[in-house]
């Protein structure tokens, strides 16, 4: 997290977008990662995502300008992007949310960064999270979240929340009548993820269950080990309406189940064989 303001940031950490001081090349990155991705995600992805792109004329022509998403989004579902320079505190990131506002990293990766970087950047929080705040329950999900995470903050539980949200809106799959699909962002912005997700032998696919997702670590550094699978955004919205407060207290002091693991009470989609991080810690012993 940013520990202080960096200079010309207002205090809620939000800055202009400056669409005009983007260069060439970065429209060119902007280009290339769109297209490589919207191939990528044809009957992977959860058809709202593509639809909810071309309702809010995204596309592979150049980076978005923020206030034009602004003014599509806003009649729909009341939310506004504001860009930010980077990652933001949490208080602060849990505000906007909770006030339907989405922070959106101004700048994009560098071509050496195509396939892997270490934090958000503008294609990750435009192409990955923007358009399902089309959807008025995912939408009021977010905002829901970001209320819930003010919460926990005071209460001093936000372990939990992160993991709600790494396993959700960054890294979710839902069930749907064609089979399993993907609305998490980090898997939507992520041409290897988007693939190894939903067709590697190695992950678990497990069924969502609030209790277990937030009792459960995760990679930060490689491909999930386990993806959580929702059966619908209104039961994700009804699950973190609930007061978290009894919840939290029960896990307080509970050791995490490993991101890995697979538990007798668990309902599985797919028991993954774990191969591909074994062979990984193998490697590195």
């Amino acid at each position: 997290m940013v520990a202080t303001a960096p200079p010309g940031t207002r205090p809620d950490y939000t800055i202009d977008q400056d669409w005009d001081a983007y260069t060439p090349e970065e429209h060119a990155i902007w280009r290339t990662l769109f297209r490589r991705q919207e191939e990528i995600l044809q009957g992977r992805a959860v058809p709202e995502l593509v639809e909810a792109m071309r309702a809010l004329e995204m596309t592979a022509e150049g980076i978005p300008r923020f206030e034009r998403l602004t003014e599509m989004l806003m009649p729909v579902t009341g939310w506004t992007i504001v860009a930010v320079p980077g990652l933001v505190p949490g208080e602060i990131f849990f505000e906007h949310l909770a006030n339907r506002r989405f922070p959106v990293t101004r700048w994009i990766r560098t071509p050496e960064q195509m396939d892997y970087l270490e934090e958000p950047d503008l294609f990750h929080d435009l192409f990955g999270h923007v358009p399902l705040l089309m959807n008025p329950v995912f939408a009021d999900y977010m905002a829901a979240y970001g209320a819930a995470g003010l919460k926990a903050k005071d209460l001093g539980f936000l372990d939990y929340l992160g993991r709600l949200y790494w396993y959700t809106v960054e890294f979710g799959l839902i069930d749907t009548p064609d089979g399993l699909r993907i609305y998490g962002a980090g898997i939507a912005s992520s041409k290897g993820e988007s693939i190894w997700c939903l067709e590697d032998p190695s992950p678990n696919r497990i069924g969502f269950d609030l209790r277990r997702v937030m009792n459960t670590h995760y990679r930060i550094d490689d491909y999930q080990e386990t993806y959580f699978v929702i059966d619908s955004y209104d039961r994700l919205f009804a699950e973190t309406t609930q007061d978290l407060t009894p919840l939290y207290r029960q896990l307080a002091g509970r050791p995490p189940y490993e991101p890995g693991a697979v538990l007798p009470t668990d309902r599985v989609y797919h028991r993954g064989t774990g191969a591909y991080h074994a062979a990984k810690r193998r490697a590195a012993e």
